[in-house]
């Protein structure tokens, strides 16, 4: 079962909370004269997102399939989008596209660089590199700049059954999961390195007015305080060598 919110204009937030890890996974639909998907979902989630996705629009008309770095939760579900939407591209990175897209996917991805541009109708897009934040090599975030949403992927992840939206601090839950994540299996999933606070800073730059987070409450507000505060509490825990 999902739960559908409107967090910004023409900006669904597909949430689907899993008991089992304590966390809401994520997916955020832009409706347009060209939709576009960001975070494809789980194979085992693409039943329930598929229902959510037509719930606002008819799925097979989706034109662009996004996301920020090559894991499951994020594109696991790819190919049965393609499937599905005839016409869909997928869109990440130039090196997620180099590296792993056109291998896994039925139908070559758009890899963008930092001087393309996505135009959906309405809403214009660009993918902001941020290699190994929160993780990967391919990794980025796609701004839209219209209404100046930032799809965060795994930044400010917290955990919890929580509101589709708030206007109030994500830093210190952020701060509690990233602990939390440090005392099991999962250690190390962000890592810490010089570059780790110029990128935060340049995406602070963006001034987002929305963050739209994979996992927990999306914000609205000033994105640009967060992601510089989110910097110094990357590198409190973990800066540790």
């Amino acid at each position: 079962m999902s739960n559908i919110t409107e967090i910004a204009p023409d900006v669904f937030r597909l949430s689907i909370y899993a008991p089992n890890f304590d966390m809401q996974f994520n997916h955020f639909l832009v409706r347009d004269e060209e939709p576009l998907l960001f975070h494809a979902g789980l194979k085992g989630m693409f039943p329930a997102l598929r229902e959510a996705v037509s719930k606002v629009i008819d799925p097979t008309q989706l034109r662009h399939i996004a996301w920020s770095h090559f894991e499951s939760d994020e594109c696991g579900a790819l190919n049965d989008w393609l499937r599905l939407a005839p016409n869909a591209q997928p869109v990440c990175t130039l090196v997620g596209k180099l590296v792993s897209a056109d291998d896994f996917a039925i139908r070559p991805a758009f890899g963008m660089g930092p001087d393309d541009v996505l135009n959906t109708g309405r809403y214009r897009y660009r993918f902001h590199r941020s290699p190994h934040i929160p993780h990967g090599w391919d990794a980025g975030v796609l701004f839209e700049e219209t209404r100046e949403t930032l799809f965060c992927s795994d930044l400010f992840h917290h955990f919890g059954n929580v509101a589709p939206v708030t206007t109030s601090d994500l830093i210190e839950p952020s701060r509690q999961a990233m602990r939390q994540m440090q005392k099991g299996p999962l250690a190390g999933y962000i890592p810490y390195m010089r570059q780790t606070e110029g990128v935060l800073r340049a995406l602070a730059a963006l001034k987002p007015e929305t963050l739209a987070v994979m996992h927990g409450s999306s914000y609205v507000g000033q994105g640009n305080r967060l992601l510089t505060e989110l910097a110094q509490v990357l590198k409190d825990e973990f800066d540790q060598l």
